[in-house]
């Protein structure tokens, strides 16, 4: 009996190494990049660590019994759209290239034009957001983008490496459209092995300031968030960004946490004319590395944003929420906080320029 268990640990230890071998996986740091890796203030006992100390699970859960109700539970009826969700196929291609604009692909994938720069944010232009077709499907409408409806672009930025966030087949497919990728310490090792070379990678620490063209820059700043493509956790970094313009300032946060990060970035940086913000695929269980929608209203006031366009929403049910709970409830918790809230359709232009804006409550079709 003991050799039937050896037997198929093995086999499953194999399968395994099988499976995360293939190139969606990625691939490890070695060579200079662990070094720069182990040169970081962040990196500690083989892992990057967030600014504070940041539990998986917070007070109170327990992770076998938030995976029980994730996969077993009860679902809300509305975690699901039960139509198309309202879009816009913008071209993205024809758009002027002297236009300053914003353009939400859905989820936290978006296209920004600015002072004559493009930049495209963590691309999940897939019908899926995990290593495999037939787990985490796109809904309906929000899935309106491809990846060869992505025009040529000056930088892709990536804030980390979750499924959700760094697609293998987009990147795979628009590589030769992209003239440099701006990543957080280790995520290169991933698009090296996907045919990007070294010289294209601008892979940096936070705190890190890159200059771009145009007289442009891009400051790598902390999120409160977590790594990983296998098993591992945390072995690549995570960031959000301070993109930087001769006419504008905007802050890209990506997927992070409450905490005082926040306000030191507004504090040092701000204030900015837009800050995209997570908001969406969340749960108290999980606080610690995604917001909540009162901690989205909170850390927007933190960083001193004039404009706040929440995003990680409307395409992937990654929680056990309404689909569309974390716009209802974002917008609403700023209507006393005089924040200005900017919810475009996933497609629907947003002018950097304008010095009003108007967008209609499309998740309230249900």
């Amino acid at each position: 009996m003991i050799y039937t268990f050896i037997t198929i640990a093995v086999l499953i230890v194999l399968l395994y190494f099988i499976i995360t071998s293939q190139e969606v996986f990625g691939s490890e740091a070695k060579g200079e990049r662990l070094l720069k890796m182990q040169r970081s203030a962040n990196f500690k006992n083989e892992q990057f660590h967030n600014l504070t100390c940041t539990p998986a699970i917070a007070e109170g859960f327990s992770m076998p019994k938030v995976m029980f109700n994730f996969l077993f539970g009860k679902k809300d009826p509305l975690i699901k759209p039960s139509d198309k969700i309202p879009s816009i196929h913008t071209d993205l291609k024809s758009l002027p290239k002297d236009q300053d604009i914003f353009i939400w692909l859905g989820h936290s994938s978006y296209y920004i034009q600015t002072d004559g720069i493009s930049f495209l944010i963590d691309p999940v232009l897939s019908s899926y957001g995990s290593p495999f077709r037939f787990f985490n499907k796109a809904f309906s409408g929000a899935d309106i983008f491809k990846p060869e409806d992505i025009p040529a672009i000056d930088y892709l930025v990536i804030t980390h490496d979750h499924y959700d966030h760094l697609d293998y087949p987009t990147v795979k497919a628009i590589k030769d459209r992209v003239t440099k990728v701006i990543l957080p310490l280790g995520v290169g090792a991933h698009l090296e092995r996907w045919g990007f070379g070294a010289d294209q990678l601008m892979e940096e620490d936070w705190g890190a300031e890159v200059n771009l063209k145009n007289n442009s820059k891009i400051i790598f700043t902390p999120a409160r968030h977590f790594s990983g493509r296998k098993m591992k956790r945390n072995v690549t970094l995570w960031t959000s960004y301070i993109l930087e313009t001769p006419t504008k300032k905007i802050f890209l946060g990506g997927d992070s946490g409450y905490d005082t990060h926040f306000k030191m970035i507004g504090e040092k940086y701000g204030p900015f004319d837009f800050a995209i913000m997570e908001n969406g695929q969340y749960n108290e269980a999980w606080k610690y590395i995604h917001a909540l929608p009162e901690d989205v209203i909170q850390a927007s006031i933190d960083v001193r944003a004039k404009n706040i366009i929440p995003v990680h929403s409307s395409k992937f049910a990654l929680a056990l929420h309404p689909w569309n709970e974390p716009l209802q409830q974002v917008t609403n918790l700023a209507k006393n906080k005089d924040l200005h809230i900017l919810t475009p359709m996933i497609g629907e232009p947003v002018d950097l320029n304008s010095s009003s804006y108007h967008f209609g409550n499309w998740w309230e079709t249900e």
